[in-house]
């Protein structure tokens, strides 16, 4: 088996792992990297080529974890995509609202490169990309174990951490012998509304786990709903605006739970609050449709009738005429994304709200390196939003206990909650100090941490004993971020020719396990064997038209 960390290695996002076995070779979420412009070019190209992955297990949504599928799907990935069905649901608002920015960034730089006498650029993907790639998600319940692929089986249980998120725990079969793999995924905060906490997992022979938090606390949580109320009591009194940018999905649901418990307790005043995010009031249906994620007091609730996400004074804000005349207003709570500020609706209430001493911008989740919320928490006092110039005059604030991640010892606790140490624990998703803190700590525990690089493979294979051992690989290399830009008909061929590879892939899979009738992975023969037949008459189709244009001496 070989395992490469394709992303989330000694950083928070972009995360993706590449496993290959004996008989297939998969990934552990596809998601964007995000941050600074370094960061977000390493979107630009896979070290691996996606036509050749025959199916991906997604633990969330997030789009740090799911951001990059359509760009897969795209480059010849055809295969399905295995996640629980609220993480299926959520997916089906991401991805096309991931789509959507993704067109317009594409628009605004080609503006300036039109203006500047260069060549326009393509999205990273298109609305039609994430379309097409929602029709690959395979729904799999919780606590269901199915086979993936031959010698693979999936078992997703609950991560606590936002709605349908999960722990990953795979059993891969290889030379008669199995070993398990576990993917924590992000792991929820014991204790936090609405959702279960985390499932203790007891055994696993190779454990890969997140360190967001590895190297702080968020404190009790107690006194992290007090500091809330007293935010909102401060902001009351001064006439101001409350700004909080918050994830669409988790963090913004948290939030409305608060503000609900606080009002009907009498603790804050009942100032009006807006959810100024399309996609949040999306998620927040969702919600609504799966609770069966729910703990037992979020459905005790409901079923007295107390609707958390529905409360007097709350507005959901969907159109952008709506959203632009919160920039007139005072006293209000506004809840917009994105969580890091660093895209969205959240830009245009920061830039109307920064420069004003009444009100507050309060982040109450992870602001990864290069964003706006992590300069505006490192003290700066001049920013650029939208193009402009803004003197940060506003109280700037945080509150790290409502974060959906474990903290330290949440994550040190479930760790610890395994019958015996791995034979090896890969610590991931987190920035350096925080994956080394976090490393030292499981050393004292008996497990044996390794921080991977990012591009690191590493061979896993069995002494004679039949030991777990862990060898490193040379690194996959991704392609040049600046290559020589694709002729004009490459891009297809390339695209079309990954798709008829993949579809080849799938058929022969079918093929050898000898199920020609029924489903294989969801899908029934007669469905691949189509897609192979359209696939190759659409390479084919291509091919005679590079040739065509190669004859007349075109750029092909």
């Amino acid at each position: 088996m070989r395992l490469t960390f394709c992303g989330a290695a000694g950083a928070v996002t972009g995360s993706c792992y590449l496993v290959e076995t004996v008989t297939t070779r998969f990934l552990v979420d596809c998601g964007l990297f995000q941050g600074d412009r370094e960061t977000e070019a390493l979107n630009g190209s896979f070290p691996f080529d996606p036509g050749q992955v025959e199916h991906v297990i997604l633990t969330h949504a997030h789009i740090d974890h799911s951001g990059r599928l359509p760009q897969l799907h795209r480059l010849g990935f055809n295969g399905p995509i295995w996640a629980t069905p609220a993480t299926a649901d959520l997916a089906g608002i991401m991805l096309p609202d991931s789509a959507h920015l993704q067109e317009m960034e594409a628009a605004w730089q080609n503006r300036k490169r039109q203006r500047a006498g260069d060549e326009p650029v393509e999205p990273l993907y298109t609305l039609d990309d994430a379309s097409r790639c929602l029709q690959l998600l395979r729904p799999v319940a919780y606590d269901e174990i199915v086979a993936v692929a031959p010698g693979v089986r999936l078992r997703f249980r609950d991560a606590g951490h936002i709605l349908g998120s999960a722990i990953a725990e795979i059993w891969v079969e290889e030379d008669g012998r199995e070993t398990k793999l576990v993917f924590s995924g992000d792991l929820g905060s014991p204790g936090r509304p609405i959702l279960r906490d985390p499932t203790r997992v007891s055994q696993a022979d190779l454990l890969f786990l997140e360190s967001t938090y590895g190297d702080r606390s968020h404190g009790e949580h107690g006194d992290q709903i007090e500091a809330l109320a007293a935010i909102v009591r401060s902001v009351a009194a001064e006439g101001g605006n409350l700004i909080i940018p918050a994830f669409a999905v988790g963090r913004t649901q948290d939030l409305l739970y608060y503000l609900n418990q606080m009002q009907q307790a009498g603790r804050v005043p009942e100032l009006p609050v807006y959810v100024d995010s399309p996609l949040a009031t999306s998620a927040t249906e969702i919600f609504r449709r799966h609770q069966e994620c729910f703990d037992q007091e979020a459905r005790s609730l409901l079923a007295a009738g107390d609707d958390p996400f529905s409360f007097p004074g709350l507005t959901y804000v969907r159109s952008p005429q709506d959203s632009m005349a919160l920039n007139q207003m005072s006293g209000a709570i506004i809840i917009s994304a994105s969580g890091m500020a660093n895209a969205g609706r959240v830009l245009h209430h920061l830039k109307h709200n920064l420069w004003r001493p009444e009100s507050t911008v309060l982040f109450v989740g992870y602001q990864a390196e290069g964003t706006l919320g992590r300069a505006l928490l490192g003290g700066a006092r001049n920013v650029h939003v939208l193009g402009e110039a803004i003197s940060v005059r506003a109280r700037i604030q945080q509150l790290s206990g409502f974060s959906a991640h474990a903290d330290q010892g949440g994550l040190l606790a479930w760790a610890r909650g395994l019958e015996r140490p791995p034979a090896a624990t890969f610590v991931v998703h987190g920035e350096q100090t925080a994956a080394q803190t976090l490393a030292d700590l499981l050393k004292e525990s008996g497990h044996r941490p390794h921080i991977p690089a990012l591009g690191e493979s590493l061979e896993i294979v069995r002494d004679a004993a039949g030991t777990l051992v862990v060898r490193e690989l040379a690194p996959r290399s991704p392609a040049p971020l600046e290559s020589a830009p694709p002729s004009r008909h490459a891009n297809g061929l390339e695209r079309e020719a990954n798709g008829a590879l993949a579809a080849l892939r799938r058929f022969r899979q079918v093929l050898v396990t000898g199920q020609y009738n029924g489903q294989h992975n969801g899908i029934s023969y007669s469905e691949v064997w189509k897609e192979l037949r359209r696939a190759l008459k659409d390479l084919g189709l291509v091919m005679a038209r590079t040739e065509r244009r190669s004859r007349r001496g075109e750029d092909n």
